[in-house]
């Protein structure tokens, strides 16, 4: 494998690509760590110290997952590539719903770029979003509880408004950058910087384990590390291949069809997307509490929240975001895979499933297929999102466990889609490839 990286890096244009994708790396991780102005760095930086040894360790960590440590540091990247993910999840479900979207899908490149617009313009507007409410959150003094430093200099409304648009900024910056590395660079231009993000705090969340554990502890985290790793790539690699058979047709004086083909079903056929869905709709909870943390009094409904939906260790929790992540995954899966649309693709082009019928039987034998295959593919991405929670009681309660959820998927999803990318172009050029 170290030889094929020599290989990749002796190709001049594809060098130029990877070199080109690890200087905007660097940029993105630098804009990551200047802070807002306005920022009280001292105080942002001891509050930071003093929550993350607090009680809601677990929920800083999520709430921090996909900024990188941006979020609560307050810097320009603070909103990461949150807000570009909420609005191509939302563009994605609003195709099936309205009309004119799906008629632009179905336009091909001209339409997608109009969506890819559309998706522009959304990012922008819940940047404007989030901004406003963790500034906000900040001002008030509810973005890090338990601290009751000021996280401002100033809490007037000119350092508000100049916070917001930098961080509104920021994130057109970072969607420019993903843009720039689909155009120029090797791979999916925002799945890099989502990887990246989530990198950025493994090895500190990975040490820490060791210094408030010992070694003996961190090696059966790392053995569970590498087993977990073992088994996602296992299981996204996986996928139940349909065989379609294509007949013979005559166009003209020339013969065509009669190849044999297959739909390729994986068994996580929704990817990550269940896992943001239910860890969102979670996180409401948590911010209902955080609104209210100030008040005098509290009533029955957010004592409830409180200890049942945000505490992460509760059972309540783990066996609702388990049930959250089976719904959305089947939900996701039956909003984005349509059956009958595949069923009439393959009857005008002369497609059959041996031993199916085309038309209708078709379209009911893949319905049952899939969602035969989305079971076990939605108890996967449960189970997998479960181990951080279940790590949060049998090692520490106010310890993030680096490894399982929503950060070991994006990691080697990342890294397999990023690695087969790199091989079809090694194979182009003739090399032996880049796994052996």
């Amino acid at each position: 494998m170290l030889s094929a990286f020599v290989n990749a890096f002796r190709t001049p244009d594809l060098r130029r690509k990877l070199l080109f994708v690890l200087l905007i790396i660097v940029i993105f991780r630098a804009g990551s760590q200047i802070p807002a102005p306005g920022v009280h760095v001292s105080n942002v930086e001891r509050c930071i110290d003093i929550v993350q040894d607090g009680e809601n360790a677990g929920l800083y960590s999520l709430v921090n997952l996909f900024s990188g440590g941006a979020l609560l540091q307050l810097t320009v990247f603070a909103l990461g590539i949150m807000p570009y993910i909420t609005a191509s999840i939302i563009l994605q479900l609003l195709v099936v719903v309205i009309p004119r979207l799906e008629a632009l899908k179905k336009e091909g490149q001209a339409g997608q770029t109009k969506i890819t617009q559309y998706t522009r313009y959304l990012t922008l507007g819940l940047a404007v979003l989030q901004a406003t409410g963790i500034v906000a959150l900040a001002r008030t003094g509810n973005l890090l509880q338990g601290c009751d430093r000021d996280l401002l200099h100033d809490d007037n409304t000119a350092t508000f408004l100049v916070m917001v648009i930098t961080m509104t900024a920021g994130t057109a910056v970072i969607m420019w950058l993903g843009e720039l590395i689909t155009e120029r660079g090797v791979g999916n231009g925002m799945s890099i910087l989502i990887f990246t993000q989530v990198v950025a705090t493994f090895p500190a969340a990975l040490w820490q384990v060791k210094i408030t554990q010992g070694w003996w502890t961190f090696g059966i985290v790392i053995a569970i590390g590498l087993a977990l790793v073992a088994a996602v790539i296992f299981i996204e690699q996986s996928q139940r291949r349909i065989p379609v058979q294509y007949a013979r047709r005559m166009v003209g004086r020339k013969m065509f069809g009669g190849s044999s083909t297959y739909i390729p079903l994986k068994v996580n056929q929704a990817g990550i997307i269940p896992v943001i869905f239910a860890s969102s709709l979670l996180y409401l909870p948590a911010m209902a509490v955080q609104f209210n943390a100030n008040a005098e009094s509290t009533n029955w409904f957010i004592d409830f929240l409180n200890e049942y939906l945000v505490d992460q260790g509760n059972p309540v929790h783990m066996a609702a975001y388990f049930a959250l992540i089976i719904f959305f995954t089947y939900f996701y899966v039956s909003i984005t895979f349509n059956p009958q649309e595949v069923s009439d693709n393959m009857k005008k082009y002369g497609g059959f499933i041996p031993g199916i019928r085309a038309g209708k039987p078709t379209q009911d034998y893949l319905s049952y297929v899939l969602s035969r295959i989305t079971l076990p593919g939605s108890l996967y991405l449960g189970l997998i999102s479960l181990v951080p929670l279940i790590a949060f009681v049998l090692i520490d309660a106010n310890q993030n466990f680096p490894f399982g959820g929503t950060s070991i998927l994006i990691m080697v999803g990342v890294a397999l889609d990023t690695v087969k990318q790199i091989e079809s172009q090694l194979q182009q050029r003739n090399y032996e490839g880049f796994l052996r």
